[in-house]
């Protein structure tokens, strides 16, 4: 099994493939993909290398295959992912609105929201149904990924309803550790974090500027 690291570069990877083909660019060396990507070659070299050998001695990467290739390794190439998203507030819509996830294969199939305000009303195309059947729901279309976009003191229990239903990929969005079983993978994306890791940074930097005569 790659390490998540790896995997996640992955995804950089195909997309900044997908920029240079619809340039019109043939080919690639590790080098550029690495500057476009902030990386290093010699990182690139050793991602790729763990999925087989790409490269051609002289030329580099050729783009179009290389791109193919790795959206195949993602398991986006050719093949849908049906998603459902608990949560129907800002986030949740934001999200929906998002084309990008369609381009790439994953499918919104499902809304659901437990305020009952929300409740059968059309959020960026999408009806929303009652969270309170979920894991019923989830089986009846079929979902391979649930996102949570809920508040924290629910997210657990619509992690629950998840898993119940069969859904064995979760995002999170709710600032909470969450328990899933060993056979459900769970990512977690936490934007206040992000930000608070960047304030760090940020104020440590602005604080070595203003100490330098």
């Amino acid at each position: 099994m790659a390490p998540e690291a790896c995997v996640a570069r992955l995804s950089l990877y195909a997309r900044e493939l997908a920029r240079l083909a619809h340039q019109r660019v043939g080919y690639v060396s590790s080098r550029r993909l690495a500057q476009q990507l902030g990386l290093t070659d010699t990182q690139v070299r050793r991602d790729l290398s763990t999925f087989g050998q790409f490269g051609t001695s002289g030329r580099g990467y050729e783009v179009q295959r290389l791109h193919d290739r790795l959206t195949a390794i993602l398991g986006v190439s050719g093949r849908t992912w049906n998603v459902a998203l608990a949560g129907a507030g800002n986030l949740g819509s934001a999200l929906l609105a998002y084309r990008g996830f369609k381009e790439r294969g994953f499918l919104f199939r499902l809304v659901v929201d437990a305020d009952a305000n929300k409740v059968g009303r059309v959020v960026q195309g999408h009806a929303v149904a009652s969270a309170h059947d979920l894991t019923q729901i989830v089986r009846r279309h079929d979902i391979h990924i649930g996102v949570i976009a809920v508040p924290v003191e629910a997210a657990q229990a619509v992690c629950n309803q998840f898993v119940a239903g069969g859904v064995r990929a979760i995002v999170n969005f709710a600032p909470i550790h969450l328990d899933v079983p060993p056979t459900v993978w769970l990512r977690v994306v936490d934007l206040a974090s992000e930000l608070e890791t960047l304030a760090f940074y940020l104020a440590r930097t602005t604080k070595f500027e203003t100490a330098t005569p």
